[in-house]
């Protein structure tokens, strides 16, 4: 009978999202404690009796009570599920620390904390391997035990590890680096790993999950979950992502030329599947447009960001070109005329003259 669960890591519950706005950043906070319910409906949906966390649960090694307890909450309300969960460098298995705290309130009984280095049974024909971090900043590879760690004849190994593989070490948070191929020496079936935030293939045996929630603006396929099924030890596992995200994070860069249409920045405003009031996006701009025109952006630009959950945009790389027609719209003389001719003379090579005369332009030409 093959082996199906359901991969997933970077939780980061309690997250503050300090950046943004209190509202904003509440909302954020729910919806990655929301996705626990939507985990439980795929593991349900694709008939997966457990959900291994591969680390990184909370966000901080301190939660206070009600974010340590309203996970184990929602979890409990999901019986028919069994979650597995690995302390990760956020959320280390320190003495008296987090996980103790855990262990004393008395989690649910399909909650099972994975904080020691030691083989546990997964459903009657495999042994998940896990790899508890116990420090924020881990040294070595947590994964090397596993070389030598004995289990049944004939059972399937699954490793459940958070850290980076070294080919792109300086992309993940954990310090502690875990060799790429140790799938294959550790003799391993599947290898879940956390850490790198995005979903990622390193092997047919080996994957990050990612964070089932977007927490920034990367492109490195957050939002999803990922379901596995192994057949036995010697084919390869096949995964399915299952997208998991509430929140889009849209990061675009739009280089404009004079004359272009505002068209292109529709695609900020979401998706067919995430709405504007859930989506955050982040622009740069860069290129040349003409006086008029920039202000006909900021305006639309300005539009947007009361439709969208957040946006923010640069455009220090937007140059402005006045031109006889822009300045004509000030006056043929007098005192604005003059100081938009002065400004559009500095504008090229002084920022702070391009914001000024963007402004007077804005202002001089309102309705």
């Amino acid at each position: 009978m093959a082996l199906r669960f359901v991969h997933t890591a970077d939780w980061q519950l309690g997250r503050p999202f300090t950046r943004f706005a209190d509202d904003l950043a509440g909302r954020l906070r729910a919806a990655r404690l929301d996705a626990i319910d939507r985990l439980a409906g795929v593991a349900r949906a694709h008939g997966a009796p457990d959900v291994l966390v591969a680390g990184d649960v909370w966000d901080q090694e301190t939660p206070s009570d009600a974010t340590l307890i309203q996970p184990l909450d929602l979890m409990a309300r999901a019986p028919d599920v069994t979650w597995w969960l690995l302390p990760g460098n956020h959320d280390p298995a320190r003495p008296t620390g987090l996980w103790q705290r855990l262990a004393g309130l008395g989690p649910p009984a399909n909650v099972r904390l994975c904080v020691d280095p030691a083989p546990l049974r997964l459903g009657e024909e495999a042994w998940l391997l896990p790899a508890p971090l116990t420090a924020k900043q881990a040294e070595g590879d947590p994964t090397a035990p596993w070389d030598a760690l004995a289990t049944p004849a004939g059972a399937l190994r699954i490793g459940l590890a958070h850290g980076s593989i070294i080919d792109f070490a300086d992309a993940g948070e954990a310090g502690a680096v875990i060799a790429p191929d140790r799938a294959a020496r550790a003799g391993l079936a599947y290898l879940a790993l956390g850490d790198w935030h995005g979903r990622l293939a390193v092997d047919r045996r080996t994957w990050y999950a990612g964070t089932p929630e977007p927490d920034r603006f990367a492109a490195n396929e957050p939002g999803w979950c990922l379901v596995v099924t192994v057949a036995d030890a010697h084919g390869p596992p096949t995964v399915e992502a299952v997208a998991t995200a509430q929140f889009r994070w849209h990061d675009a860069r739009l280089t404009r030329v004079p004359g272009m249409d505002l068209d292109a920045l529709d695609a900020l405003a979401g998706d067919r599947d995430v709405p504007p009031s859930r989506t955050l996006a982040r622009l740069t701009l860069a290129g040349t447009v003409k006086l008029a025109e920039r202000a006909r952006l900021t305006a639309r630009l300005e539009q947007l960001a009361r439709q969208l959950a957040h946006l923010e945009w640069r455009d220090d790389d937007l140059a402005t070109l006045a031109d006889a027609a822009d300045l004509d719209a000030l006056g043929e003389t007098g005192g604005l005329r003059a100081a938009a001719e002065a400004l559009a003379a500095r504008a090229a090579a002084e920022p702070a003259a391009r914001r000024a005369l963007d402004l007077l332009y804005g202002w001089a030409t309102r309705p």
